[in-house]
């Protein structure tokens, strides 16, 4: 059939809050880009954007927030990506839908990876909405909002103006669940079914969500994909008092206030140049979630709070994470006999540790070979674990899983961090590194198809896949997806727990040696 394309002055016109805006359609999606949800000063709190007069033309991407630096493009089969225009005036949206009719279907709102630091709504092409709305029959809506020193840093002891600076990145993604709670029924969306989901950092971006009461009300459920990373994305500690000082001592100047206006390039110069000093004497550095009056806190160290406990969630995480950028020699590895590969982990974890994790792994994952035991991680599934029993603790639905589908980069490849993300948004076609025969296709209908059932009811369950129990306390039933998708418990836990213990060394080293490889 002839994909059909329509951008006129009659038709994919919506009336919001602020005025029209004016997107496209193509193959029976309407989409709508760069729709301003907020505007503000720097360091200031997000305010209304003023109405327009006329029709916004929203069939271009909005601004992107400026990043502290600019990555050299790599590992693009792994993770394909897109760069875009950066300016502070970055609070825009974009939308996908069906139909701006009266549906009131359900509503996907993304949050992007990236930590609190980098990444954008549009950075991976697999963000892109259209299949999800298409094949899920949902509204897909996508935020960017202010990052790092713009979006997360503390100047609240220089004046009552800055009460909450250090969590405005968040306070930007809550106007724009505002947006979507006044205008996603003009785009045939339900504004009381928002399910806010998120990978890596945009998975830590839902649960600080659910720690801030500000947000309560404005969405239903959440998923967090990679999102529960312990230490390497906890919450800003102390005050940014010194950080800012510092800051103007070394871009000469004596007002706070002059900070708002110097240029962003000066700025992130100056922070970066004084960040790694910072770092090493335990000093506040801004660039995450700010714990205060506003925000409870990561709820690993604080408990979740009790106003969420009705939101189901959804918590996952992949087999290799952060390892899978840089295995590159498993085929050889796994061609050698079994004997050869306890000698290798034996090298590398010592005799104790293979004596401990060997059979611990050989029951959690009989499909493996055990070279495969290098890779796995525990950076992200080990704080996961406290993090699930903590969340099911308070909540009835609770549904974690774990992605552990290897794919087809020299010859086999584990799967690292965000391989996830093109299943969940049903845009494997976009990704020829998701493709394989009599795999690709089932698996993604599995993935697709339990988020898009947990987006209409709190609940994953479908007929494409086994019987999904949510967990409770002591008992965590996890769906792992690959090619023979299963539901288990406590299959890894003692696993995963020991691991951390005898492979923290190992696991360390191999980072390392990725300098800046890992992808967002």
């Amino acid at each position: 059939m002839e994909k059909q394309f329509c951008c006129t002055e009659e038709q994919n016109v919506v009336q919001t809050t602020k005025g029209k805006v004016k997107g496209y359609s193509y193959d029976g999606i309407s989409v709508f880009k760069g729709i301003p949800y907020a505007k503000s000063r720097r360091f200031h709190a997000p305010e209304e954007v003023e109405a327009w007069d006329g029709i916004f033309d929203a069939t271009s991407f909005g601004y992107v927030c400026p990043l502290l630096e600019l990555g050299k493009p790599n590992g693009e089969l792994q993770v394909p990506h897109r760069y875009w225009v950066m300016n502070e005036d970055c609070q825009n949206l974009n939308v996908w839908t069906p139909a701006c009719d009266d549906k009131k279907r359900p509503v996907m709102v993304w949050f992007h990876g990236g930590g609190f630091e980098s990444g954008s709504a549009i950075e991976h092409i697999a963000y892109e909405g259209e299949n999800m709305s298409r094949f899920g029959d949902v509204v897909t809506v996508t935020v960017n909002h202010r990052l790092n020193v713009l979006g997360y840093l503390d100047l609240s002891d220089f004046g009552e103006e800055y009460e909450d600076s250090g969590n405005h990145g968040t306070n930007d993604l809550i106007m724009s669940l505002h947006w979507v709670k006044d205008n996603i029924a003009a785009f045939g969306g339900d504004p009381e079914n928002v399910t806010v989901f998120g990978q890596s950092g945009g998975g830590a971006k839902v649960t600080t969500l659910l720690q801030t009461p500000a947000a309560d009300g404005l969405f239903a459920k959440g998923i967090n994909m990679s999102g529960v990373i312990g230490p390497m994305l906890s919450d800003a500690k102390g005050s940014g008092k010194e950080l800012v000082e510092a800051l103007m001592a070394e871009l000469g100047i004596s007002n706070v206030h002059e900070l708002e206006t110097i240029a962003y390039d000066r700025l992130a110069a100056a922070y970066k140049k004084l960040k790694p000093e910072f770092q090493k004497r335990g000093k506040y550095v801004g660039c995450a979630p700010q714990p205060n009056a506003h925000y409870v806190g990561e709820p690993c160290e604080n408990g979740f709070r009790i106003e969420t406990a009705h939101v189901p969630l959804m918590v996952g995480s992949v087999f290799a994470e952060f390892t899978g950028f840089g295995l590159r020699n498993r085929e050889a590895m796994k061609a050698m006999p079994e004997e050869a590969q306890e000698a290798m982990l034996k090298e590398r974890i010592g005799e104790e540790g293979v004596k401990k994790l060997i059979p611990l792994f050989k029951k959690a994952y009989p499909e493996r070979p055990l070279c495969d035991l290098i890779g796995l991680d525990f950076i992200f599934r080990g704080p996961e674990i406290d993090y699930v029993e903590k969340r099911a603790a308070v909540n009835e639905h609770t549904y974690v899983y774990l992605f552990n589908q290897n794919l087809p980069l020299n010859g086999s490849s584990l799967p690292w961090h965000c391989a996830d993300v093109p299943f969940f948004f049903h845009n494997c076609e976009l990704v020829p590194m998701t493709q394989m025969e009599g795999v690709t296709e089932k698996l993604e209908e599995q993935i697709f198809s339990a988020a898009m059932a947990f987006a209409r009811g709190g609940n994953p369950n479908n007929p494409s896949i086994p019987r999904w129990a949510a967990s409770t306390p002591g008992h965590q039933q996890v769906m792992v997806f690959d090619e023979n998708t299963r539901c288990l418990e406590n299959y890894d836990v003692e696993l995963v727990r020991e691991h951390a213990k005898y492979g923290a060394p190992m696991l360390m080293a191999m980072m390392a040696a990725l300098k800046g490889e890992i992808q967002h």
